[in-house]
Parts: structure tokens; C-alpha cells; sequence
């Protein structure tokens, strides 16, 4: 055994990236993943908060990404097919003849609006009339929603969330039928058609500025996250 060989100087191997300590920024950047898998569905209320819990509790960047590694997004890609455009009318046998509300205003007003339930076909009567169908906070079951619109000397206005499809088909009679196209970033949002006519009175509907879809989702993300901070410096 040489005594006089030097002891070789010891290595300082750089961390693996996943092994680096995680900031403020990266836990937000994997919340906002999860929120949104939560608003597409992947993930279950529960599936949400656990993770969201554990997001804040991960000290390295490889324990982030164990809560999103099975998420489309965090591999820069949607599971979703590519984009593109909403119909112009609604997918055959997708939406039944019968609907499923009725909003009927004779000499009077009639409102939809708030949190509520949009069936598949929705058909409106104003007569001598006001109706208001606001959709901004509605819940939607169906991917395709048909609003039948029926305006005799008077009104039928028609409010839908920015980030949903919107189409129109209808008409006039010494009145006015308007309907804004409105095309959603995602694929799978929902599609509202209005059709029918203004008979010497109007049929609008256009988006309601600041309201979406999932606007109840980011809500009830807030309010988990607030709570668990909460808990957590406790």
C-alpha cells in the first residue's frame, strides 16, 4: 500500500433536475395542471384536493411531479382531438323534439338565470312579452343545448358563458333575429344553437362578458386552497 499516494480529491456531482428544491412558481404551475384537469374531468373533487394538498407540502421538483405525471398536460400535450370548429346545426338525433323546459311570457316577463340545469332543448315564447334565458352560471349536461325562440311583438334574449360555441339560425318578420357566432377554444365545450323567429319584435343572444363554464370550479379551487393553507400553517 503506497502511503504516499495522495487521497484523490473528492467530486461534487451536480443534483439531478428532480432532485432540485421546488419553488412558489413551480407549485403554482402544477396547481394551475390540476385545475385543470379537475374543469376537463380527470380528476374527481377528491382526487383534487389530495393532490393540491400534496403540491403544497412538496419540497423537490420530483415530488411535484409525481401529482401531475399522469395528467396530458404536464407532457405538453391534450388527449383531446385536434380543434375544430362547432357545426352549424346540432349532431342528428343529439338533441330530442320535445323539450325539456319551457319559458313562456304573455303580457309579462320571464326569467332563467342563476345557478340552474340546461336540458338538451330549451323553447322560448315571449308574447306581448320579456324573456330572459341567461346560461353565464348554468350547469351543463349536455355537450349540445337547443334554444327554440319565438318573439311576437316582443323579446327573447338569450346570455351565454365566453368560453361556449354559439350558433344561430332564424329570422325576422318586420323584426329582428341576432345571434353572435361565437367559437370556444376547446373542443369538447358546449355548442348552444338558436333558431326561430321575430315577429315584429327581437331574438338576441350573444356571450355575457367575464362569465365561463368553469367559473364555479375556480371558485371552489380558491376556497380548497385557502383552507389547506390554513390548515397548513398551523
Amino acid at each position: 500500500m503506497d502511503l504516499h499516494k495522495q487521497a484523490e480529491p473528492q467530486r461534487h456531482t451536480e443534483p439531478r433536475p428532480t432532485e432540485l428544491r421546488a419553488s412558489d412558481a413551480d407549485r403554482d404551475r402544477v396547481a394551475d395542471i390540476l385545475r385543470e384537469a379537475l374543469a376537463e374531468g380527470r380528476l374527481t373533487a377528491e382526487e383534487h384536493a389530495e393532490r393540491v394538498e400534496g403540491v403544497l407540502n412538496a419540497k423537490t421538483v420530483g415530488e411535484l411531479q409525481v401529482f401531475i405525471r399522469d395528467l396530458p398536460a404536464a407532457h405538453g400535450r391534450r388527449a383531446s382531438p385536434a380543434y375544430a370548429p362547432a357545426p352549424d346545426r346540432p349532431t342528428a338525433g343529439a338533441v330530442p323534439v320535445d323539450p325539456d323546459d319551457r319559458v313562456v311570457a304573455v303580457l309579462s316577463s320571464a326569467v332563467r338565470k342563476g345557478r340552474w340545469r340546461a336540458g338538451r332543448r330549451i323553447h322560448a315564447f315571449a308574447i306581448l312579452g320579456n324573456v330572459e334565458i341567461d346560461l353565464s352560471e348554468a350547469l351543463f349536461e349536455y355537450q349540445q343545448v337547443v334554444i327554440k325562440a319565438i318573439s311576437v311583438f316582443g323579446s327573447v334574449e338569450v346570455r351565454v358563458p365566453e368560453n361556449v360555441s354559439l350558433r344561430g339560425t332564424g329570422g325576422g318578420v318586420l323584426g329582428s333575429f341576432e345571434v353572435d357566432t361565437l367559437d370556444a377554444a376547446q373542443a369538447e365545450a358546449p355548442v348552444v344553437y338558436v333558431d326561430g323567429w321575430a315577429v315584429l319584435g327581437s331574438v338576441q343572444a350573444r356571450p355575457k362578458r367575464g362569465k365561463f363554464v368553469a367559473d364555479i370550479l375556480d371558485r371552489v379551487q380558491r376556497k380548497v386552497d385557502k383552507s389547506l393553507r390554513k390548515h397548513l400553517d398551523r
